[in-house]
């Protein structure tokens, strides 16, 4: 498991080297995501959080935005523990990377047939 992001995307497959996926299959991408959070997670200070439930699961990630941010890629969206951005990236400085969920969580979100419902929230 990747230790230093996780990512969620709309494609509907990964390759084997996917080791940071979450989830696939996503409504949407850094582009599609409101303009009303996007403009909280540019602002400076901001902090970002990521709730992921599935099946009685609760995992939950926290970072932090700012104006470096472009999310203006088309299918992706990473968090990452460190501080390097691009249009994929939605939050820099987070707490987990895949590496950190549970792994009854990751042994849940493998089954193709679970649904994840993610939550992002972004904040002063």
């Amino acid at each position: 498991m990747n230790r230093a992001t996780f990512e969620i995307t709309k494609e509907s497959w990964l390759t084997t080297r996917g080791d940071c996926v979450v989830a696939v299959g996503a409504s949407k991408g850094a582009m599609d995501l409101e303009d009303g959070f996007k403009r909280v997670a540019r602002s400076e200070g901001a902090k970002i959080s990521v709730l992921f439930e599935v099946d009685g699961f609760r995992e939950e990630a926290t970072g932090c935005g700012g104006p470096g941010l472009s999310l203006e890629h088309r299918t992706d969206l990473v968090a990452r523990k460190g501080g390097y951005v691009c249009g994929r990236t939605l939050m820099i400085w987070s707490d987990k990377a895949a590496c950190d969920f549970s792994r009854e969580f990751v042994h849940t979100i493998q089954d193709p047939r679970k649904r994840i419902r993610i939550s992002l929230i972004a904040e002063f």
